[in-house]
């Protein structure tokens, strides 16, 4: 009697075990100026508010076994993944978010539970939280680290674009994309801007991207400051770093509305391995260490406004500082296979 009803306690108890949702990956990320080939399988960077309003774009290079997030033309994200294995890889391509279920669970496999699911085809292919081994192990799903899966969720629209590059076009050896998008927030399609002339001190047109949030971003490895607006870079110049031994570091500032003085400040806001520094402001010294184009300063000042961000970076931000530019390719095609 004890062991038929000790039976009837599992077998009772069987469905709430197979309900259970795994959690895949680390549960925090790493500070923001982790490089992304030095992320272990399951770690990620999220980094949100390096631009905190803006359009998102999502390029997934499966070569490297990364995908990295880009909002308003900034890297706000990089993680580990897992693809498709052989007999059923992940499909290249531009994609667009065609559905999005918090607690979607397959319906061929099983019951498994996929989390965050976000698709990007109708025929089963999505990004979501799943295993993270180490190499491609999905059936055509990009499987995320479990916490990235949510923040990535909660942040990205409907519609946002997936582009999907292979390994021919994603190669090993490649570290990472620059810092600011390398595709189009709605079309997906690489975009790249003229460097500047020897004797050209700064670039800058606004007539490109006439509204939109604005991210300012500075490199002290290339000695250059990019200015985006909605994705699309609108202008850059020259820059000198004094002490240039010194690195700046990594840091993101805001621009707030200040309600005791006339003029907005930037402010620092928290990122991983950087929480001291939230609401402090950008310091005179600092800011002395860098000169600009006065002109070109002077102009950008009239397109800010509360919200606009700064990121301060020691890495390179320049396409021609990083290796090979990345190709977007479109076969048009996705395995025939449900959400994995």
């Amino acid at each position: 009697m004890f062991t038929r009803k000790l039976s009837f306690v599992f077998a009772a108890m069987w469905p709430l075990v197979s309900q259970a949702v795994p959690f895949w990956g680390a549960k925090e990320s790493l500070p923001p100026e982790t490089a992304p080939v030095a992320l272990k399988q399951g770690e990620f960077v999220w980094n949100p508010a390096a631009a905190p309003i803006g359009p998102i774009v999502v390029l997934v290079s499966l070569g490297e076994q990364r995908a990295y997030v880009y909002r308003n033309g900034v890297e706000i994200g990089v993680t580990t993944i897992s693809s498709g294995k052989p007999g059923h890889g992940t499909p290249t391509g531009v994609f667009v978010i065609l559905q999005k279920d918090k607690d979607h669970r397959s319906s061929k496999y099983n019951n498994a539970p996929m989390p965050y699911t976000q698709r990007l085809t109708w025929d089963g292919v999505a990004l979501h939280a799943g295993g993270l081994p180490g190499y491609p192990s999905s059936h055509g799903c990009v499987h995320l680290p479990s916490k990235f899966a949510e923040e990535l969720f909660a942040a990205s629209p409907m519609g946002m674009t997936v582009v999907v590059v292979d390994e021919r076009s994603a190669p090993g050896e490649v570290a990472h994309p620059p810092v600011f998008s390398p595709v189009d927030a709605t079309t997906g399609v690489p975009v790249s801007a003229e460097r500047l002339a020897a004797d050209e001190e700064f670039r800058l047109e606004p007539e490109k991207a006439p509204h939109g949030p604005v991210s300012i971003l500075m490199s002290s490895a290339d000695q250059r400051v990019l200015v985006m607006r909605n994705g699309v870079e609108i202008g850059r110049a020259r820059i000198t770093v004094h002490d240039p031994s010194e690195p700046l570091g990594t840091h993101t500032f805001v621009m707030r509305e200040q309600p005791d003085t006339s003029a907005p400040t930037w402010v620092a806001v928290a990122m991983p391995g950087h929480f001291d520094e939230d609401g402090r402001a950008l310091s005179h010294d600092a800011a002395a260490r860098v000169s600009m184009p006065p002109g070109f300063a002077y102009a950008v000042s009239l397109l800010l406004a509360p919200g606009a961000t700064l990121f301060v970076t020691d890495a390179p931000i320049l396409a021609e500082n990083m290796h090979a530019d990345i190709t977007v390719l479109s076969d048009g095609a996705a395995p025939e296979t449900a959400a994995n």
